[in-house]
């Protein structure tokens, strides 16, 4: 998949994930700087000629162990100004997990609606396309944005996933809250497809204030079902763990947690070490570097998204159809 007048970046921390992607084009990744001052401030600048190329940076936006999302964020924007101010022909983001994008409204007086914000930081760095991955709320996301966006979809890597695994069993697909639904039964329908019977469906009640989670009503036919439950993404991951005691209590035979994004933050290693769940399943937009390496050997299951990304870049460049490459054409 030649790439011809195209320069692709990814940062430090991400090294690994643009490499990957960079080999799918059989190119690398081109060479840039990153320096840190003694205060907290810091640069990046393209090491190589980018005058009238289409500019491609790779940057996943979450906290790590040594640089906090804000970090990464800042780093990126600033680097987007870079690039223009070296006259690039054009600039697209590819992050494949969004910052702030869980605070799409207001749900308190004089909240800010903070993933607007994003939009218009890069819109301030004249971004010309940006791309993720399975975005909280592809609504707000799609609203926030002015300039073209691109949004990518990892249901089929998890409906192969789950159909190769336990396409002979009788399944269930559970959201694990009400506003999840939509996106759950869109993954039902798609595995529907791929395996011997159809999965029922379902959801889990739940109501959250302050930070307590109330809601123990489970709307979901799954006795005797391997029921499947899913969302967009996994932080302490209480919620995956109240739905699945739920099923468990109501008759389910396996229970996997299954999520594109899977941050783990604190608490987590002990919530997906309870029997009630058999196995997660996540994407490799986050690294699992939270959790310990037992864990992740025992329960859980990476599945890769360059192919993904680096099919839409292809796309991008080649103005080729994201909807054929997702499969979504209705």
């Amino acid at each position: 998949m030649p790439l011809g007048n195209v320069a692709l970046f990814a940062f430090e921390a991400g090294r690994s994930y643009g490499e990957r992607i960079a080999s799918r084009f059989g190119m690398s990744l081109e060479p840039l700087e990153e320096r840190s001052f003694e205060d907290g401030e810091h640069k990046a600048r393209p090491l190589s000629n980018v005058r009238g190329k289409d500019a491609f940076v790779v940057c996943s936006l979450y906290g790590d162990g040594s640089l906090s999302v804000n970090d990464k964020l800042c780093r990126l924007l600033f680097f987007v100004g870079a690039l223009r101010d070296a006259a690039a022909a054009s600039v697209t983001v590819v992050a494949p997990y969004l910052c702030y994008a869980r605070k799409d409204r207001k749900t308190k007086a004089r909240d800010p609606i903070t993933s607007r914000y994003i939009a218009q930081l890069f819109e301030a760095m004249s971004t010309d396309r940006f791309v993720t991955v399975d975005v909280h709320n592809l609504a707000a996301f799609q609203n926030a944005f002015r300039c073209p966006t691109e949004h990518l979809e990892a249901r089929n890597l998890f409906v192969d996933h789950f159909a190769a695994r336990l396409g002979d069993d009788k399944l269930a697909v559970i959201s694990p809250d009400v506003g999840g639904t939509k996106r759950a039964e869109a993954f039902r329908r798609a595995l529907g497809e791929a395996v011997a019977e159809p999965p029922a469906g379902g959801f889990m009640e739940k109501q959250r204030s302050r930070g307590v989670v109330t809601g123990d009503t489970l709307v979901a036919e799954v006795s005797e079902r391997s029921v499947i439950i899913l969302d967009d993404l996994i932080s302490t991951g209480t919620t995956m763990l109240r739905c699945a005691k739920a099923a468990r209590a109501a008759g389910a035979r396996k229970i996997y947690a299954a999520a594109t994004h899977g941050l783990f933050m604190a608490g987590a290693a002990d919530v997906f070490s309870d029997a009630a769940i058999d196995g997660v399943v996540v994407s490799d937009t986050v690294p699992p570097f939270r959790l310990p390496p037992r864990l992740v050997e025992r329960k859980l299951i990476v599945l890769d998204t360059t192919s993904l990304v680096a099919g839409a870049i292809h796309r991008i460049v080649t103005q080729g159809s994201i909807v054929e490459l997702l499969g979504t054409e209705t």
